[in-house]
């Protein structure tokens, strides 16, 4: 999983609230057996119409949000199940930042594992947020996560708070399995004791 330090980018407001997992990304995608090829498939009953062409009505699709890696949304985001598809196919598609006032606890810890920060907010700062964002096609953050700071390009300002244990495996990229491998000598060293002393339940190799 890269770091994740500072991320400065396009907004993409999202207004809604209660926007669940199975809104993020459809159920009929997840047999997919990869971890990848979600981001195409990402807000996918929103994003297109029945004829596969993109619904110029959703916010989302529209053409000064192309690229954008912050996404601000409405309270309790990435509620319903709790697929890791749906951090998937938001951070494929770029997004790198989620902004809202509160979070699904599963989906937000999820993100974590998959190199995407949720930063929550207090609704009044979201609020004043979405209105800049709209009032300004391309509005553009900067979100540090060594300061747990936020500044927009206009120069309005707003802190965050984060579990510290959370923000390093972030800062250095570790998923649960880098976490586990920075523990791969004390491991190899338990195995190489346990397998001494369990010789009787494994039986010998032939030769």
């Amino acid at each position: 999983m890269e770091p994740l330090k500072k991320v400065t980018g396009v907004v993409a407001p999202l207004d809604r609230m209660n926007v669940d997992t199975d809104q993020i990304i459809p159920k009929q995608f997840l047999k997919r057996i990869e971890r990848t090829g979600f981001g195409e498939f990402l807000f996918f009953d929103w994003r297109y119409n029945e004829d596969g062409t993109l619904n110029p009505e959703f916010e989302l699709n529209k053409e000064h949000l192309k690229g954008a890696s912050i996404l601000l949304a409405g309270q309790n985001f990435g509620s319903g199940s709790s697929r890791e598809h749906a951090p998937w196919a938001l951070r494929e598609y770029g997004f790198q930042v989620i902004i809202a006032p509160s979070f699904a606890d599963i989906f937000y810890n999820n993100c974590f594992k998959n190199a995407i920060l949720p930063v929550v907010l207090h609704e009044d700062l979201v609020k004043e947020l979405f209105s800049r964002v709209n009032s300004k096609k391309g509005y553009r953050l900067t979100v540090d996560l060594e300061t747990q700071s936020i500044e927009g390009e206009d120069g309005w300002k707003a802190r965050f708070d984060i579990d510290p244990f959370k923000k390093k495996t972030l800062l250095e990229g570790l998923d649960d399995i880098a976490l586990t491998l920075k523990n791969e000598d004390k491991i190899s060293a338990y195995e190489s004791v346990m397998s001494k002393k369990r010789k009787w339940a494994v039986p010998a190799l032939a030769h």
